[in-house]
C-alpha cells in the first residue's frame, strides 16, 4: 500500500455518516455552551438605519426614537424564560449604572407572553432598575428583525444602529463601543 491510499483509507474511515452528523451537530451547538461567542459575532452595521420606535415602559413611561435622540441607546431583546439573557442582565445594569451621566441609556425590550406584573416582580426580585417594555414582533422588525434572544442594538446619538448582537453581550466588546459612541458628538455618529 501506497502512502497515499493509506491516508485516503484513513480518511474514509473517519468520513462516515455518523462522523459529519456528529460535526455538523458540534457546530450548531457551540454558540448555545460559549457565552461570549455572541460578541464575536457582533456586526457594525453597515447602513446605520435609524429605526422608528416607540414603547411604554413598565412604569409607565413613554420612551422613542426620538425621546433618546441625543443620548446613546443600548436595546436589549430579552425573556424572563432565556437563560443567557438573564445571566447577562447584571452585566447590562451595571452599564447602565457605570454610564448614565455620560449618556447612555439600556432600554430593555421584554417579549414574554405574560402579565406585565409578574415581569415587574421578576426584575424587582433580581434589582434590575434600567426601563424595560414588553414588546412584540412589530418592535423586533423596527430594529431589522430579531433571529433570537438576546438579542443587543446599540444606537449612537443620532438614532442610528451602530452595532447589532446576536447572543450574550461581553464586557471586553461592549465597553469599548459604548465609550466610543459616548465620546463621539451627536454630529459625529452620522457617517
Amino acid at each position: 500500500m501506497t502512502a497515499a491510499s493509506t491516508r485516503l483509507a484513513r480518511l474514509r474511515r473517519w468520513l462516515t455518516p455518523g462522523n459529519v452528523v456528529l460535526a455538523l451537530f458540534v457546530l450548531w451547538m457551540a454558540p448555545r455552551f460559549l457565552p461570549h461567542l455572541g460578541a464575536v459575532f457582533g456586526i457594525e452595521s453597515g447602513d446605520h438605519q435609524r429605526p422608528a420606535f416607540g414603547v411604554t415602559t413598565l412604569d409607565g413611561t413613554s420612551v422613542s426614537d426620538s425621546t433618546l435622540r441625543g443620548r446613546v441607546v443600548l436595546v436589549n431583546f430579552w425573556a424572563t424564560w432565556c437563560l443567557p439573557c438573564r445571566a447577562e442582565m447584571p452585566l447590562l445594569q451595571a452599564m447602565a449604572n457605570r454610564h448614565k451621566e455620560a449618556g447612555l441609556v439600556v432600554l430593555g425590550l421584554s417579549v414574554d407572553r405574560t402579565t406585565p406584573e409578574s415581569v415587574q416582580q421578576w426584575l424587582r426580585e433580581r434589582s434590575i432598575t434600567y426601563p424595560v417594555a414588553m414588546v412584540g414582533r412589530d418592535a423586533e422588525q423596527a430594529f431589522g428583525g430579531v433571529q433570537g434572544y438576546p438579542t443587543s442594538v446599540l444606537l449612537d446619538r443620532t438614532g442610528q444602529v451602530r452595532y447589532k448582537v446576536l447572543g450574550p453581550l461581553a464586557m471586553a466588546s461592549l465597553e469599548p463601543a459604548v465609550r466610543r459612541l459616548l465620546s463621539e458628538s451627536s454630529g459625529d455618529g452620522a457617517r
